[in-house]
């Protein structure tokens, strides 16, 4: 009879009247974000979404930098790549992000424990008091911190008195006499610095990019006429010797 199995026996499931329902298996599914993997190049941790990362120029490349080892790569002469080139290049305060009363503990703790134990005796009446000497002070030789663009504008220099640009330069001075030259980081690429070796009669420029230094010292432009640079590209901020190397004006 149909609605029988093979025995000829209804099913229990039929004669308790319980349904059966097919039974669904929970399925897992895989998040995928389009946030790619940074890692910071000082500390080698690997940055959480929504954390901050700075590009550094050190060693002719571009490295990340994290919040916490801006300070390292600071010490470590990395050179920030954007932003504030302005802006002086300070050692970072220990103190800083402290309450109060925890920096005025801390120095309290720092001041020599033989201090609290020193007695003041008053002098006797008819004993006059002795005068010390003062100590003899040391004199302070103040030095100006360089600014991130001064830091960029010397490791152009440097790149470029490697190589062999050096020899137009000082192959034209001897005609044309000394050059002056412009040293300026780029404001619409940061990582790049032009040099502009100008003379009355003719002027070069050269750039270089810091995040990749292999690439060397490249020709950008030149002219016959100084009318053809920018105001702010004829202000000169360094000079060559005789051998066409290049060097930054001193601060006065």
């Amino acid at each position: 009879m149909p609605g029988r199995d093979g025995a000829g026996e209804i099913p229990y499931s039929i004669r308790a009247g319980v349904h059966c329902y097919p039974r669904r298996i929970a399925r897992t599914r895989d998040i995928h974000t389009n946030q790619l993997d940074v890692a910071c190049d000082v500390c080698g941790r690997t940055l959480l979404r929504g954390e901050h990362a700075e590009h550094y120029l050190a060693g002719g490349e571009r490295r990340m930098v994290c919040d916490l080892c801006t300070a390292r790569a600071l010490h470590e002469g990395w050179i920030r790549e954007s932003g504030a080139d302005h802006v002086e290049l300070r050692q970072p305060h220990r103190e800083r992000g402290r309450s109060f009363i925890d920096r005025l503990r801390t120095r309290r703790e720092r001041l020599p424990r033989d201090v609290e134990e020193l007695e003041i005796e008053a002098p006797a009446p008819n004993e006059e008091p002795v005068a010390r000497p003062e100590p003899r002070r040391e004199p302070r030789h103040i030095r100006a911190v360089p600014t991130n663009a001064e830091l960029k504008m010397q490791r152009a220099l440097d790149v470029f008195n490697s190589s062999d640009h050096t020899r137009t330069v000082g192959g034209v001075a001897r005609s044309l006499g000394a050059p002056a030259v412009s040293v300026r980081p780029r404001t619409d690429r940061p990582s790049v610095v032009a040099i502009t070796v100008m003379w009355e009669l003719s002027w070069y420029r050269f750039e270089i990019d810091l995040s990749d230094e292999a690439g060397g010292v490249r020709r950008e432009a030149q002219g016959d006429e100084l009318a053809e640079l920018a105001p702010e590209e004829q202000e000169a901020n360094a000079a060559a010797d005789e051998r066409g190397a290049l060097h930054l004006a001193l601060n006065t």
